[in-house]
């Protein structure tokens, strides 16, 4: 990990949880100890502090408005000493939606792209369906099933895949460096599905285009598992046990290898580090 700013392009639609993690992530690196911890006062925290709030009274954080687009700037060290600057960015899920569906960037976006060091793509497994084509069905299957109607939209693997070309053709037509930035998926609310492989078998076996293309792009991508919170929250009831432990004894990661770990820290670390 160089002492530089390194920008972490998080990308996620609404949903998949960029702001528990973010706020869960904030915690760990102010009070926890990890493979990184805060090293400074942290920039624009605003889009944060809400939801800090609310897991604090054990409750869900709110949804992130389609208009909150903000960079925080996160001082971070390492066990080795080693120094950065973590830009994380904390936006409205729908804006992913609207790029997909439009088939075109902002310049906000365009800038993040041109200057992230790493892309790490949130993804709630769950929360995808699989259509029924020649990718997930043999032909045989095909042929019995009935057309309900005549509207066509693209399968969720589809539009996953669109957004990874319209990220690389952007990095590759304004940045000057020669390769893509560091590249790792996040498949997120672990705890709810309860998969009994690791996460890359998780995800192949449940999103085997995107998973295909990705390392079509990227020799050694990091894949891992994340539960934020380990368990569902409600935004009107709050957890007892999370009001008194604290919500920074929740939360866990799923290493590549299978094993759990609590240091919400460590996908992070190795985006900054480049062991993905």
């Amino acid at each position: 990990m160089s002492e530089t700013s390194n920008s972490i392009l998080l990308v996620g639609e609404s949903g998949v949880g960029k702001t528990h993690f973010g706020a869960q992530l904030l915690r760990r690196l102010m009070q926890a100890p990890g493979a990184l911890r805060m090293n400074g006062a942290a920039t624009n925290l605003e889009a944060f502090e809400a939801a800090l709030e609310q897991l604090d009274e054990g409750r869900a954080a709110g949804h992130t408005a389609r208009s909150v687009s903000v960079d925080s700037v996160w001082p971070v060290i390492d066990a080795n000493g080693c120094e950065a600057d973590l830009v994380w960015p904390e936006y409205g899920g729908e804006q992913i939606k609207s790029m997909i569906e439009n088939r075109r960037l902002t310049e906000n976006w365009q800038k993040r792209i041109e200057v992230a060091d790493a892309w790490l793509l949130l993804i709630r497994l769950q929360q995808t369906s699989v259509g029924d084509d020649i990718f997930t069905k043999p032909l045989a299957d095909l042929r019995d099933l009935r057309i309900e109607n005549h509207s066509v939209e693209p399968s969720d693997q589809a539009r996953l895949v669109e957004l990874l070309q319209m990220l690389i053709f952007t990095h590759r037509s304004t940045s000057k460096a020669r390769h893509l930035p560091r590249f790792g998926v996040l498949l997120t609310c672990w705890d709810e599905a309860e998969f009994a492989a690791n996460p890359s078998e998780a995800f192949e076996e449940r999103l085997p285009l995107v998973s295909a293309f990705i390392r079509s792009h990227w020799k050694l991508p990091l894949i891992m598992g994340l539960s934020s919170l380990e368990r569902p929250l409600s935004s009107v009831a709050g957890d007892e046990d999370y009001a008194c432990m604290g919500p920074e004894h929740f939360g866990y990661v799923i290493k590549p290898d299978g094993t759990k770990d609590r240091d919400l820290t460590l996908p992070i670390h190795h985006m900054l580090t480049g062991d993905a």
